[in-house]
């Protein structure tokens, strides 16, 4: 769960050792029911690439060349197979994001959590099968701030002989909202960690890594989706920006919700949706039968509380019927989006999502719970080292948290510790399960504002039924904080503004047809509850793909104490 603000940076973790993968995955493929389907094989040449966006001309790391990089499809029950071939001076890995890696969590991508990162020169083979799951989900980069240019979509077709609960779509288009920035990504973030301010933001919002008009010297750089008048397309959204959440609507045009991070959802229609970074969404589009216009404008723009900086601009594409120029595209009328701060906006469309709970997708929420798990989420500071001019509040450090818990990466990678077996002076299994000092978390701050730092984890046995509740905190300001869950989904059963009531807020939750979610935001100044069966050995919880280091690790070891 990472924030909008300058995170603080742990000591590096020492050079993975090599080790043996190969047995382990022999292991899986042996395991019934796993190898079922078709394999896919795909091969990722990580190089870098001259791109040129805003007439500014920089190289970026790419994957064989695209930016942003290329869609993988499979059917639930397939196989993926992608053989990664590092060519750039950094260290990469990917993640695929939402998958359930089920006894494969090497596979998951968290630099020296799960894996080892692939050295430059190097290259690694990810090897996994989608159980369980059909939609939209994605894979990008998990190693510092590579993912800004590193990702793709992830398209998971239903089983051969199923359809989808919706009629079938005339055609499918992944739609990718990502971020540009002039300067060098690796650069920002660095400068972020090393001074503890709030890293500098973007120069546009993109649509499938194209600007548009609404920036200059874009107008030729513009994502144009060809639609055909009366036709239903689906759109497969997903929201690969780093930290801000966006709302996205097309001019006189509405959409229709029916899934969300690769779990069907009850359909709703709505026009203007807000979508979490690493989120996925897909919604029907049905166009006019006669359009009054040759084109119409679509557009994304954030939605954020936070009392820093962040790019208020707002990036266009055209929903085109009849070819136009290039110029025309600036002349659109650009939909009506909410305010960046309409918190009202969000909360109702974020209530629409319901589960189908039918018989072939049910909810399968956990309805008893074995371990309650209370973790404030928010920002902190630490004090400036001496000798060393800080831009946090007061000369201090941001430093972002859980239960006053902010990670330190040791000096022995985790994952050397998990495969020897041998945890003593590199994690401890006491993170604390409920706030150590309880105050009025969305109220006024505690005296203190500094976090404690460690390597510490919740250790779950196997089909622990498990409710974790996210209460936001303002000490440095009230914002969302968008969360991903490694490995799993979860059920999404409550939420609310102000501090979570263990007493009254219970009983309100939604037991019947919760939505099922890989992703989710924690409440501007509020909380959420989620509930998960902890049957997948070996995954981590993680934070807001922005930030994106991840927050847990080891055996069936839970969550733990990290933002980055």
């Amino acid at each position: 769960m990472g924030a909008r603000h300058g995170l603080r940076r742990g000591h590096a973790a020492s050079a993975c050792p090599f080790i043996a993968f190969a047995a382990a995955a022999a292991v899986l493929l042996a395991l019934p029911g796993l190898a079922a389907g078709d394999t896919h094989y795909y091969t990722f040449n990580v190089r870098m690439t001259n791109v040129t966006r805003l007439c500014v001309t920089k190289s970026i790391p790419t994957v064989n060349g695209q930016f942003p990089g290329p869609k993988l499809t499979a059917r639930e029950g397939d196989r993926l197979v992608v053989k990664v071939h590092n060519h750039i001076n950094y260290n990469v890995s990917f993640h695929w994001h939402g998958v359930r890696q089920l006894r494969n969590g090497w596979a998951d991508g968290p630099s020296y959590i799960t894996q080892c990162p692939i050295q430059g020169g190097q290259s690694y083979v990810y090897d996994f099968t989608v159980t369980g799951q059909r939609g939209t989900l994605w894979w990008h980069a998990h190693f510092s701030w590579l993912r800004v240019h590193l990702y793709g979509p992830l398209v998971i077709l239903p089983k051969r002989a199923e359809g989808y609960p919706f009629p079938r779509p005339y055609k499918e288009v992944p739609i990718l909202f990502g971020e540009w920035f002039n300067a060098d990504t690796e650069a920002v973030i660095n400068q972020a960690l090393q001074t503890g301010g709030g890293p500098n933001v973007s120069d546009a919002y993109t649509f499938n890594g194209l600007p548009g008009p609404t920036y200059n010297c874009s107008a030729r750089d513009t994502y144009n989706l060809k639609v055909k008048p009366g036709r239903t397309y689906m759109l497969r959204l997903i929201n690969s920006a780093l930290n801000d959440e966006l709302f996205f609507g097309i001019a006189n045009h509405t959409l229709t919700v029916v899934e969300a991070d690769a779990s069907y959802v009850k359909p709703f229609t709505v026009q203007t949706l807000v979508i979490s970074p690493g989120q996925a969404m897909n919604v029907l589009l049905t166009t006019a039968p006669s359009p009054a216009s040759p084109a119409y404008a679509m557009a994304i723009s954030p939605y954020t509380n936070t009392q820093g900086t962040f790019d208020n601009t707002t990036a266009a594409a055209v929903l085109e019927y009849a070819p136009m120029p290039a110029a025309a595209a600036r002349s659109l009328p650009l939909p009506a989006l909410p305010l960046y701060n309409d918190t009202g906006a969000v909360t109702n469309f974020s209530r629409n999502f319901r589960s189908l709970a039918s018989a072939q997708y049910p909810a399968a929420v956990p309805l008893a719970v074995d371990r309650h798990l209370l973790f404030t989420v928010g920002l902190g500071t630490d004090p400036c080292p001496s000798n060393q001019t800080c831009q946090g509040p007061n000369g201090t450090k941001f430093a972002a948290s859980i239960n006053n818990n902010s990670f330190f990466r040791p000096r022995t990678a985790l994952l050397e510790a998990h495969y020897q077996r041998r945890y003593g002076g590199v994690l401890l299994a006491n993170f604390p399960t409920t706030p150590p000092r309880p105050f009025n978390y969305t109220g006024t701050p505690p005296n203190t504002t500094f976090v404690q730092h460690g390597t510490r984890v919740v250790p779950l046995k196997f089909n622990t039924s498990v409710e974790l509740v996210l209460q936001g905190t303002s000490i440095q300001g009230a914002e969302s904080h968008p969360l991903h869950l490694h490995g799993y989904n979860f059920f999404v059963v409550g939420q609310g503004f102000g501090n979570f009531d263990p007493v009254n807020d219970p009983p309100k939750y939604n037991l019947a047809d919760p939505v099922e979610r890989n992703t989710i935001s924690v409440p501007t100044a509020g909380w959420v509850a989620l509930r998960f069966l902890a049957d997948n050995p070996g995954s981590t919880t993680n934070g807001t793909p922005g930030s994106h280091s991840t927050d847990s690790v080891c055996g069936s070891c839970i969550a733990t104490s990290t933002f980055t």
